[in-house]
């Protein structure tokens, strides 16, 4: 049987967290999350923290070998060639992560988070493509709030990313995340509800919006 695979994706902080958990608790969908796979990709002692530790020295690395995320975000966020740099070894093993993952689930439906789905080419991964969004506006100021990072830090990592604007362009479901929590469950549970589950394809868009 061909799994039904949604694959949840959104610019940073407009709300992909709290519809994989929706999903997760309302639905008993297996959750697999392209983060906590990056984090497994640079863990003590992993071959890929080592290349990051040779190409930036020693001081990447915290005193206990973890790595500094914060001053690898420091330079990945402001130089472009170096983001590239780092999400080129990073992204393969994510993306073997995840085949591994569908291959051993015995789940008919499974929900694939992925921040980066567009930028790092993963779609075909994916049997539909839902995209969270929300005003620029209010993105900015839930991650400054969730991060506790400036102004200029939160702009930096917003336009490291795809445009939303371009994401939604690309989506077979939108999901709203300007308004109230409850609005947000509610068209889950509507997608959930109507949505037939068909094979993607490329010349096919069957876009929903949901408000």
């Amino acid at each position: 049987m061909t799994k039904r695979l949604i694959g949840l994706t959104g610019g940073i902080a407009t709300g992909k967290s709290t519809v994989a958990n929706y999903l997760a608790t309302t639905y008993n969908l297996p959750i697999l999350d392209a983060d906590i796979y990056a984090r497994e990709a640079v863990s003590v002692g992993s071959p890929i923290l080592a290349q990051i530790a040779q190409h930036y020295g020693k001081e990447i690395l915290l005193p206990d070998d973890n790595l500094n995320r914060l001053k690898l975000g420091e330079i990945i966020f402001n130089q472009p060639e170096e983001r590239d740099w780092v999400e080129n070894i990073i992204h393969p093993y994510v993306r073997n992560c995840f085949s591994q993952a569908i291959h051993e689930s015995s789940a008919n439906t499974l929900v694939l988070v992925i921040p980066l789905l567009f930028e790092a080419g993963l779609e075909n991964l994916v049997s539909e493509i839902w995209v969270v969004s929300c005003s620029a506006e209010q993105q900015k100021q839930r991650l400054i709030q969730r991060n506790n990072l400036t102004d200029e830090q939160a702009a930096a990592r917003i336009n490291s990313q795809l445009a939303i604007t371009e994401k939604i362009a690309r989506a077979d479901v939108v999901l709203d995340n300007s308004s109230s929590l409850e609005s947000l469950l509610q068209q889950v549970d509507e997608v959930m509800k109507s949505r037939t589950f068909n094979l993607r394809s490329p010349s096919e868009s069957g876009k929903e919006v949901r408000r």
